[in-house]
């Protein structure tokens, strides 16, 4: 089945797409044609169904973020590159027998022109490149482009100004500065597009994936809410026994349930004591294997109300509804496998502490801060670092004292590969 592209774009970048489409198989296009960049916003808002979206640049994605952004599917900017660079400045060089130390360049990250000009051992004056990455905001007048080149032009200290905005182009032609637009490069198309079409792909594949869910309720009305949770993520429903049901659906639509906060909408007609486990997996025996597994975490959790997702990849995800956090089930990193032999941790108190160290600006934490985090009691908190400890996975480098009476408490700091 082709992938469907919708296309957002200036005139000049929807016709260079539309030129190289008969060397792409397998890809399909609709185009939606802008004059600025800054109605790209209301294009997003007339898409028909497809499977991606890409932008002719960095100023279209940006100025329809908060439309896009909503999409349930993924959209993409043809971002400049050093080969777009190089390749521009090679056309001045060839074609308008121009030096580069006459020309004017806006592009959204200066350092790409910088980087292309250090390999090419070429000396260009820094103000005439505008970076306007820093510039996107809600105010943001892309007459200010204009205005640059053509106040460089008019004091003579240019001869060209290279564009990196079609709508800039066009405003600089009518104005009678010499001016041409930035190369999209074939191979940096070729390159965008079947990335966005193995993306697709891979999200396809990961959406239809099969997912089981467990729910043991106490609600009188069960039955219903079960229903009505079936409708949210278009599953079946088997009872098994009072109480206790199971549903068969697919990732993609439990996952389109979160996306939307429905995960929360769900928990809160729950009344009563209500726990829930999803699972994902390749074959049917994977994913049941799994929602059970997550359903014992849940039954574990102290809430009333709970429920965790767990996936191929051990990946287990909440609390729901009251945290979304993630740890792994599986250890698979060489280094964390030995420590976990070491220290007799299992891997989820891994993950959980490699968590932990992400989720702080601190490198240094406190017992009482990762008893916290871990929701298990102190003594319990005190044994995992005892454990780490002992195998010089954890050091005390310092000690607190936040009350003017008791102990000073020990602060420590992890040595262990986190990242």
């Amino acid at each position: 089945m082709n992938t469907r592209i919708a296309v957002i774009g200036s005139t000049e970048f929807i016709e260079r797409i539309e030129s190289i489409t008969s060397e792409i198989a397998d890809i399909d296009f609709d185009a939606y044609v802008y004059q600025k960049p800054t109605e790209a916003g209301m294009l997003v808002k007339t898409l028909k169904p497809c499977d991606a979206v890409l932008f002719s640049g960095a100023l279209p994605y940006y100025f329809s973020k908060k439309y896009h952004e909503h999409l349930p599917i993924p959209s993409f900017y043809l971002a400049q590159d050093e080969m777009s660079v190089a390749s521009s400045l090679l056309s001045v060089l060839y074609q308008k027998k121009m030096s580069p130390h006459r020309i004017s360049i806006d592009v959204s990250n200066a350092s790409i022109v910088t980087n292309v000009l250090t390999d090419l051992e070429i000396e260009m004056e820094p103000s005439y490149i505008i970076d306007y990455q820093e510039m996107l905001d809600d105010s943001f007048d892309i007459s200010i482009i204009t205005s640059y080149h053509h106040k460089l032009w008019k004091d003579g200290l240019i001869d060209l100004a290279l564009t990196s905005i079609h709508s800039v182009f066009d405003q600089l032609q009518l104005i009678g500065v010499p001016a041409m637009r930035m190369v999209d490069p074939r191979s940096s198309i070729f390159k965008a597009l079947h990335d966005i079409k193995a993306y697709t792909e891979l999200i396809k594949s990961r959406s239809s994936q099969i997912a089981v869910c467990y729910v043991i309720s106490e609600d009188a009305n069960a039955h219903e809410l079960i229903d009505g949770l079936a409708h949210e993520i278009q599953a079946s429903v088997q009872l098994l026994e009072d109480c206790h049901f199971i549903l068969y659906s697919t990732r993609g639509d439990i996952e389109s349930l979160i996306k939307k906060n429905g995960m929360n909408h769900i928990f809160a007609k729950f009344k009563k004591k209500s726990k829930i486990g999803f699972g994902y997996g390749s074959t049917i025996l994977d994913a049941d294997r799994h929602a059970k597994i997550a359903l014992g975490f849940a039954e574990k959790h102290g809430e009333y109300k709970c429920g965790y997702i767990l996936t191929e990849d051990k990946d287990l995800l909440g609390p729901f509804p009251q945290h979304t956090k993630q740890q792994r089930l599986k250890n698979d990193h060489p280094e964390l496998l030995q420590v976990a032999k070491q220290t007799k941790l299992s891997p989820a108190n891994i993950s959980k502490i490699i968590q932990f160290s992400h989720s702080r600006q601190s490198v240094q934490f406190t017992a009482a801060e990762l008893e916290d985090y871990l929701q298990v009691t102190r003594r319990t908190t005190e044994r995992i670092i005892k454990k780490l400890s002992d195998h010089g996975h954890v050091t005390i480098v310092g000690e607190e004292m936040t009350y003017s009476k008791g102990r000073p408490r020990a602060v420590y700091q992890l040595n262990l590969p986190v990242y």
